[in-house]
């Protein structure tokens, strides 16, 4: 795999993008902060921008699978590079509707960028290989993240929010350069343009889905951790308010994605003693307790370990999540899947984006993490429930066969 020149593409042009993503994100959080005093109205900014994403979501998947992988990357990389020129304005104007017209923008492009690339993968490397180019995947954009958080912080200390998003768009034109130089072997996609397999929309993938049990139950499960990274960069603000420490969230940014990259290289030897599933229920519960401790919100050393422990989980969950959809779903129905995925974890996103800025001007960050706690606690406990009487049935089915 490490030979492939256009692995090491990819996790070049992530680890760049990343690093422009993350400064983005920490710019927009500076910027939330100086101009929306409201945790409910910080929530609607940044689910407007989702909700755009959702709309356009079955186009995104219908384009993906029509299109080369790589057109499709580059024309969101040329979006992505178009929506920062918002922010300019935006700095220039002090307005906020200049904000939410770039989280439109940088929604829409990655709607279209990310289904491609999870397309693009097992066109790239072979499916032994998947769950390893998977974690390494996520590894690096969880490197950039820590980099790109730590590097936003020190930059807006030493510069103005221009520059930093001036670095962002720097960082977005080199993804774009780095995309260029893919060779991804692709069947023409004028041959099969006009086939009924690409064409449709998700009313196509929905029946695949459904006559795919494990795929079925692998989306489902995906929404349990969002319950925790919904509202991930509220909290954070949130607990940086609460002890009055703005380098509480480089630490809590760092803390967890050390974790996560930890999580993704040791769920390949987990993968050897234990199914997907049994990986994904467990460390799912282990997301519901760790945000139950958030409850203890006054000592950092709880708080660090908590978002510690949801970075391993996650790191060891998305991976193996990731690696049964690309070899599950068959090829042709890959960008339609992987935009309707996207789009399901959108509005999961917006509903946790939306009542986490809600509870925390309602009841506070305390009854908030204990409630979302619980719900994510009994949700996995209902689907494994669900997930072990499916396996009784096809148990006793097989056995009446014999």
């Amino acid at each position: 795999m490490w030979q492939n020149r256009n692995v090491w593409i990819i996790l070049c042009g992530e680890l760049i993008a990343g690093l422009g993503l993350w400064m983005g994100i920490i710019g927009n959080l500076e910027f939330m902060q100086e101009k929306v005093p409201s945790d409910l109205m910080k929530s609607v900014i940044l689910a407007i921008g989702l909700l755009a994403g959702i709309i356009v979501g079955p186009i995104a998947g219908r384009i993906t699978d029509q299109k080369k992988k790589k057109t499709v990357m580059l024309y969101a990389g040329l979006g992505r590079m178009a929506s920062v020129l918002f922010m300019f304005i935006a700095l220039y104007t002090g307005s906020v509707f200049w904000l939410i017209a770039f989280g439109i923008s940088i929604q829409i492009a990655a709607s279209f960028y990310f289904p491609a690339l999870q397309a693009a993968i097992p066109l790239i490397v072979g499916g032994s290989e998947l769950l390893r180019m998977n974690g390494a995947h996520m590894n690096v954009a969880t490197i950039a993240r820590i980099i790109g958080t730590s590097l936003a912080g020190i930059l807006l200390v030493m510069m103005s929010l221009f520059m930093l998003y001036l670095s962002s768009f720097i960082a977005y034109f080199l993804l774009f350069l780095f995309t260029l130089f893919l060779k991804i072997d692709e069947p023409d996609k004028k041959e099969t343009k006009g086939s009924s397999k690409s064409k449709g929309g998700f009313k196509e993938v929905l029946p695949v889905i459904k006559g795919l049990p494990v795929v079925f139950m692998t989306l489902v499960l995906t929404l349990v951790p969002l319950l925790f990274l919904g509202g991930f960069n509220l909290m954070v603000i949130k607990i940086s308010e609460i002890h009055d420490d703005q380098l509480i969230k480089g630490i809590i940014y760092s803390a967890e994605g050390i974790a996560f990259m930890i999580g993704a290289m040791a769920v390949k030897k987990m993968s050897e003693r234990w199914s997907p599933y049994s990986i994904m229920f467990f460390f799912s519960l282990i997301v519901g307790f760790a945000q139950m401790s958030l409850f203890f919100v006054d000592s950092k050393i709880l708080v660090v370990a908590a978002f510690a422990v949801v970075g391993f989980s996650v790191g060891c969950f998305f991976p193996t999540a990731a690696t049964i959809f690309q070899t599950r779903m068959p090829k042709d129905f890959h960008g339609r899947f992987f935009s309707f995925r996207s789009m399901l974890e959108r509005v999961m996103f917006q509903v946790v984006l939306l009542s986490t800025g809600f509870f925390l001007d309602l009841v506070g960050i305390q009854i908030m993490v204990v409630i979302f706690g619980v719900i994510s606690i009994g949700l996995t406990a209902y689907f494994y429930l669900q997930f072990k009487r499916r396996v009784g049935h096809e148990d006793q089915k097989k056995a009446a066969s014999l």
